[in-house]
C-alpha cells in the first residue's frame, strides 16, 4: 500500500502596519556583525525592503490574537525601519511585508534557522556584480555609495573581476585561492597570468610572493631611481604601462616596459646636461646612468668658492644666529618638553642652513677648459660632479717641462753616479780666462749630489718635516696631477677597479668620496702655494690628511693575471692592525654580490655553513635564481663570509668567525631560524600556513545590504 505524500502549506505573506511589530526576544542574533543599521535602513530607504520579515502573532492569556506581531527573525531589518519611522521619512501605520508563521515550532528556532541556513555570496559572484553594474553606467563612487563600502574596496573588487576568466573559474572551483587571485591581478595580461599559473602549478611553489615575482620579473619597481628620475606621468603619457597592486604596498607599482624607460632616462640625462653646459658654459659634459668607479682618475680637480653673503643676508646669519643660540640655552634649562620650541628651533635651523647653502662659484677661465660629469644618484637625483680638467686641456707651462736631450727624449734619470764624456763635463776651466762662464755640468751635479746627500741626513733628524714631505708628495699627486712636483721620488698609486660594478654606491666609497670633497675645497689651488698651507695646518688634521691620501694607494685585489701573494699577505696585516673587519664595514652577502654569481652547490655550501644542513635543504629544490634570493633572506645578518673576504690567521689558516654564527648549530636551531622562511618552503617540515603568519585576505566581510 503506498503511503500518500502530506502536502506542505507554507504560511501566509501580508502587509502589517509598523506599528504592530514588536521584537520577539528569542531572536538569537547578540552581536552586531555586517552591515550597519544605518547601512541598512539607507538601502531600504534606496531600493525597498528586498527580504519580508518572519512574524508570530501574540496570543492573550486565553490564546487568543492580540493583533500585535513578533519578530523573532528580522531583527536588523526592524531596528532600520524603526530609524526611518524615527526620522519620518516613514509612517508608523505603513504596511510591512511580513510572512506570518503559525508553526509549532520555536521561536529562538526561528531565528536561529533564518541565520543558519542563509549561505554568505560567494566573493566572485560579489566581484562579477560589480563588474556588471559598472558595465551598466555606475562608476566606482556610485557602486560605492549604494552598498556603503569604500571606493577602493569597490576598485579592488573590480580589479579581482577582470582576472582571467580561466583562473577565475578555477577560483570557483577552489582550485586556487583568493590570495592567489589578489596576486595574480597585479597585471592585466591574462596570457602572461595564465603562463605564471601553468608554471607554478607544475611546482611546489604556488605562494602569492612568488606568483608576484614571476609577474613582475622584467619590470622596474616605481621607486627604482630611473623612474623617480623620469616621473611615472612622463613615462605613462609616453605609452608606458604601469602594474599595480591594490592589495599589498607596492611603493608605486612596477614598470612593464623598461626599454622606454632606459630611453627616457637618457633623453632626459642628455638634455639636462645640455642646459647645464649651455648654462655653466663648460668646455664638455658627460652624461651616464653611472659611471664607473674611479672615472675622474688622471683628471685634475678644481673647485669653486662659495659666494660671499651680502649684507643684507649677513645681517640675518647674525640675528638668527643670535635667536637660535638663545632659545637653544633657554630649552636646555627648561624641565618639560615644548613642541613649539622644538618647532621653532627647527624653522631657525633650517633658516641658518639655507644661508649657508650658497652656490659656488668657478673660476671662468678654469670652466673654459674644464667639464662636467652628470649622472643619476641613488635616489633619482641629478648626480653632478663639476671642475675636471683633461690633460690635453691643461695650459703650456714651457718653464715647467723638463729639459729635452736633444733627441725628443726627457732625462728623467735621477742615479747620482754619472758618466764622464759628454759635453762640457769633466773638462777643468781655462785659470787664465777672465769671463765668468757658466759652471760646469757635471760640478753641478756633484754639488748638488752632496747637497741631497746632507739634506737626507738633516731630514731624517726631523721627523715633523719628513712627515709633512711626503704628506706634499702625496697631496701633490691625489690632488692636482698635473701641478708642481717634489724633490722626494715618492710614488702613490691609486687602481680604479672600474670593472666592478656598484663599488661607486657602497657606503665606503661615498665616504672616500666626502672626504676628497671636503679637502679638496680646503687646500689652495695652487698647487706652489700647498707647502705652506701643509706648515701652517695643524698636527692632526695633517695626520687626517695623510691618512687619507695613503689610503687611496691600498690595492688588495686578486686579479686571475696576478695573485700578488706577498701584497694580499700584507694587506691582511694591514686589516689585522687596524681591527678591520668586512662583517663589521657592513658586508653582506646577497644575490648581486655573491649568491647569484656562483653555482646552485656554492650557494647551498654557503647556507649550510651559515646556518646549518637543515636550512640548506630547505632551498634545494628551487630554481637558481630563486634560491639565491630565499638564500640571501636565510643569510641576513649571519656574519658569513666567501673565502677572498676571510681573515687568516698569520698562518693561511681561515678564521672560524668567517663561517657565519651559526655554523655546525643542530637541526632544530636551522628549524627556529626557518620560521621566517615562505610557507611553501616550510611545507617540507610539516609547517601549517597558518604557521608562517601569512597575511590575511583583504576582501572584508562586507555584506550587500540585503543581506543578513
Amino acid at each position: 500500500m503506498v503511503q500518500a505524500i502530506q502536502k506542505i502549506t507554507l504560511s501566509a505573506a501580508r502587509d502589517i502596519p509598523f506599528n504592530k511589530l514588536v521584537l520577539s526576544q528569542q531572536n538569537v542574533r547578540k552581536i552586531k556583525a555586517g552591515v550597519s543599521i544605518e547601512d541598512l535602513a539607507e538601502d531600504i530607504a534606496h531600493r525597498g525592503l528586498l527580504t519580508s520579515l518572519n512574524v508570530r502573532p501574540e496570543l492573550d492569556g486565553d490564546g487568543n490574537e492580540t493583533g500585535i506581531y513578533r519578530i523573532p527573525a528580522g531583527g536588523r531589518r526592524y531596528r532600520a525601519l524603526e530609524r526611518l519611522v524615527a526620522q519620518k521619512r516613514l509612517a508608523k501605520t505603513a504596511g510591512v511585508p511580513c510572512i506570518v508563521s503559525k508553526s509549532k515550532t520555536l521561536e529562538v528556532e526561528d531565528s536561529l534557522a533564518e541565520n543558519v541556513q542563509r549561505v554568505s555570496l560567494h566573493p566572485l559572484d560579489q566581484f562579477r556584480a560589480f563588474q556588471t553594474l559598472r558595465e551598466q553606467g555606475l562608476d566606482e563612487e556610485e557602486i560605492a555609495a549604494r552598498f556603503f563600502v569604500s571606493v577602493v574596496t569597490v576598485r579592488q573588487r573590480l580589479r579581482l573581476a577582470s582576472v582571467s576568466p580561466r583562473l577565475l573559474d578555477l577560483y570557483a572551483e577552489d582550485e586556487i585561492t583568493l590570495e592567489q587571485i589578489m596576486a595574480f591581478s597585479i597585471t592585466n595580461d591574462h596570457v602572461r597570468q595564465e603562463q605564471v599559473w601553468d608554471t607554478i602549478s607544475r611546482s611546489h611553489s604556488r605562494e602569492p610572493y612568488y606568483i608576484r615575482r614571476l609577474l613582475t620579473e622584467t619590470a622596474i619597481r616605481a621607486s627604482d631611481r630611473r623612474a623617480v628620475y623620469v616621473g611615472i606621468e612622463t613615462y605613462e603619457a609616453a605609452g608606458g604601462v604601469t602594474m599595480r597592486d591594490l592589495f599589498d604596498q607596492d611603493q608605486g607599482g612596477w614598470l612593464q616596459d623598461p626599454a622606454l624607460l632606459e630611453q627616457l632616462v637618457m633623453e632626459k640625462l642628455k638634455a639636462d646636461a645640455a642646459a647645464i653646459q649651455v648654462s655653466e658654459g663648460w668646455k664638455w659634459v658627460e652624461a651616464a646612468f653611472d659611471f664607473p668607479y674611479g672615472h675622474t682618475s688622471g683628471l685634475r680637480r678644481f673647485y669653486g668658492e662659495q659666494a660671499e653673503m651680502t649684507e643684507d643676508e649677513l645681517a640675518r646669519y647674525d640675528a638668527t644666529r643670535a635667536e637660535y643660540d638663545k632659545l637653544d640655552a633657554e630649552y636646555a634649562e627648561a624641565d618639560e618638553y615644548s613642541e613649539t620650541t622644538e618647532q621653532k628651533l627647527e624653522e631657525l635651523g633650517s633658516e641658518l642652513d639655507r644661508l649657508n647653502d650658497r652656490p659656488y662659484v668657478f673660476d671662468p677661465q678654469e670652466v673654459a677648459r674644464g667639464g662636467v660629469f652628470v649622472s643619476l644618484g641613488a635616489s633619482g637625483e641629478l648626480k653632478i660632479e663639476r671642475g675636471f680638467v683633461r690633460a690635453e686641456d691643461e695650459p703650456k707651462d714651457e718653464t715647467d717641462q723638463s729639459a729635452d736631450d736633444g733627441e725628443g727624449r726627457t732625462d728623467d734619470r735621477t742615479d747620482l753616479p754619472v758618466s764622464a764624456g759628454a759635453a762640457g763635463e769633466g773638462t777643468e776651466p781655462d785659470d787664465e780666462d777672465e769671463t765668468i762662464k757658466p759652471l760646469p755640468d757635471r760640478l753641478v751635479l756633484d754639488l748638488t749630489a752632496a747637497r741631497t746627500v746632507a739634506l737626507r741626513n738633516a731630514l731624517a733628524n726631523d721627523s715633523v718635516i719628513a712627515f709633512i714631505s711626503v704628506l706634499h708628495a702625496f697631496v701633490l699627486k691625489t690632488f692636482y696631477v698635473y701641478g708642481s712636483d717634489s724633490c722626494l721620488e715618492v710614488t702613490l698609486q691609486s687602481a680604479r677597479f672600474s670593472q666592478t660594478p656598484g663599488l661607486g654606491d657602497t657606503v665606503w666609497a661615498k665616504e672616500i668620496d666626502q672626504r676628497q670633497e671636503g679637502w679638496g675645497q680646503d687646500l689652495p689651488k695652487d698647487p706652489n702655494d700647498l707647502w705652506d698651507f701643509l706648515i701652517k695646518l695643524d698636527e692632526v688634521s695633517r695626520q687626517a690628511l695623510f691618512a687619507h691620501c695613503a689610503a687611496l694607494s691600498v690595492n688588495a685585489v686578486i686579479e686571475p693575471w696576478n695573485k700578488r701573494t706577498r701584497a694580499i699577505a700584507h694587506s691582511e696585516q694591514l686589516a689585522r692592525s687596524i681591527g678591520f673587519d668586512m662583517v663589521e664595514a657592513g658586508w653582506t652577502p646577497t644575490a648581486d654580490n655573491y649568491l647569484g654569481r656562483v653555482t646552485k652547490a656554492r650557494i647551498l655550501q654557503a647556507v649550510r655553513e651559515a646556518k646549518g644542513d637543515q636550512a640548506a635543504e630547505l632551498i634545494g629544490h628551487l630554481k637558481k635564481t630563486d634560491m639565491a634570493r630565499e638564500a640571501e633572506r636565510l643569510m641576513t645578518g649571519s656574519g658569513w663570509l666567501p673565502e677572498p673576504l676571510r681573515m687568516t690567521n698569520g698562518e693561511g689558516i681561515i678564521e672560524s668567525d668567517a663561517l657565519g654564527d651559526t655554523a655546525g648549530s643542530d637541526e632544530l636551531g636551522a628549524i627556529s631560524e626557518a620560521q621566517d622562511l615562505p610557507a611553501f618552503l616550510l611545507e617540507d617540515l610539516g609547517t601549517s600556513n597558518d604557521e608562517t603568519g601569512d597575511r590575511e585576505s583583504e576582501i572584508d566581510g562586507e555584506h550587500l545590504a540585503a543581506a543578513e
